[in-house]
């Protein structure tokens, strides 16, 4: 039985021009022969987790992973009837719900501020960098920044809410550049303690709290990769609290993750392991949750770059990684290195998109001008 989940293996893989111990950089190398059972009869999660227990390598986990999406392998693996009942509950509950909000800022965002410095560029932003004419990270992330402020048009004084503010790198930036005064929201306690001290002495408040609680105008708000947490079920009360809280003439950038087609589950072993309660969403979901709320003036898909912003954050870590090791397991090291190494492939094989949407409430006298 164990060399028919081989072959079945090897003829999977074989879609995606992969060979097993094969000389190719992605070619996978097994080290224990149970991973074929585990891979066939789990999916993605028991390819993912055999990984974490060395059970394979492969020289380029990401060009592996990218030949794998590009084939549709997933699509071909049957899964385990408790891995299909977890999906459907996936589907049915609402894991998104207000009480459940803060458990991805404790299961991730809370890692430890050292993993972050160490793998992010010297601003902390956590999202995808904008790398026209830029050949650093540092510069490419700070072409994003500039590009937000520029997109919402932003002049001194102005009262903006930045929705999932992370460590604080566009609240400082705007504040700083654009003389406008920040309220940053998270879910994540080291974030914030992190942003307040980055921040001291600029107009830019932070608050641990869920955007449901929000009740308060402003001339401009700002989501910069938060809205993957945010849930199918709950899409349409982030932008009625969005549209609640922003004056009649504001702007509205909103900057997320999105996939090609509608899903409603994140990757199984994503979900596990890094992102709990993770959801991408289509872009027709997101036309269907601004209806009568926002007119969407703008939307500006550079996905590609998410793949090289990736790889810089890959790189980064693995660089770094004798500064924090002490901090962490080797099992944890495997785990990183597949979850970057991964998420660049699936933007690699066009799997995944960035979007930067700019919406307003009753369309932009004479017309929004584009900036990119």
């Amino acid at each position: 039985m164990r060399n028919k989940y081989k072959e079945l293996a090897e003829e999977f893989l074989d879609y995606a021009g992969v060979k097993i111990n094969g000389s190719n950089s992605w070619d996978i190398h097994i080290h224990n022969e149970e991973f074929y059972v585990r891979a066939i009869t789990e999916g993605s999660l028991g390819v993912g987790e055999s990984y974490m227990d060395a059970w394979w390598d492969v020289e380029r986990v990401d060009e592996f992973v990218s030949r794998i999406i590009r084939a549709r392998v997933d699509k071909k693996i049957q899964r385990k009837i408790p891995l299909l009942f977890q999906l459907l509950t996936l589907r049915l509950l609402n894991l998104q719900s207000k009480q459940r909000a803060f458990i991805v800022g404790e299961k991730h965002y809370d890692l430890g501020n050292e993993l972050f410095r160490n793998m992010l560029d010297q601003r902390m932003n956590y999202s995808c960098a904008y790398w026209k004419d830029a050949q650093t990270l540092d510069q490419a992330q700070e072409n994003k920044l500039e590009l937000i402020c520029r997109k919402l048009y932003l002049e001194p004084g102005m009262r903006v809410l930045d929705i999932g503010c992370g460590w604080g790198a566009f609240g400082k930036y705007a504040a700083e550049k654009y003389k406008v005064k920040v309220v940053g929201i998270s879910v994540s306690k080291q974030q914030v303690a992190y942003g307040q001290q980055v921040c001291e002495g600029l107009p830019v408040e932070f608050r641990l709290m869920d955007y449901r609680d929000l009740n308060e105008k402003f001339d401009r708000i700002v989501s910069v990769g938060m809205f993957e947490h945010v849930g199918h079920k709950n899409y349409r009360t982030f932008f009625e609290v969005a549209n609640k809280c922003m004056v009649d003439d504001g702007l509205f950038l909103l900057h997320t993750i999105g996939r090609i087609r509608s899903l409603k589950t994140l990757d199984p072993w994503m979900l596990k392991y890094i992102f709990p309660n993770g959801m991408l969403p289509a872009l027709r979901e997101i036309d269907w949750a601004i209806e009568n709320l926002f007119i969407m003036e703008d939307c500006h898909n550079f996905g590609s770059d998410y793949d090289k912003t990736l790889m810089a954050w890959h790189d980064n870590f693995v660089h770094h990684w004798d500064r924090i090791k002490g901090l962490y397991s080797e099992r944890f090291y495997r785990m990183w290195k597949y979850y970057l190494l991964s998420s660049a492939a699936g933007f690699r094989a066009r799997q995944n998109q960035l979007w930067q949407i700019v919406l307003s409430k009753n369309g932009v006298p004479g017309g929004y001008q584009s900036i990119r």
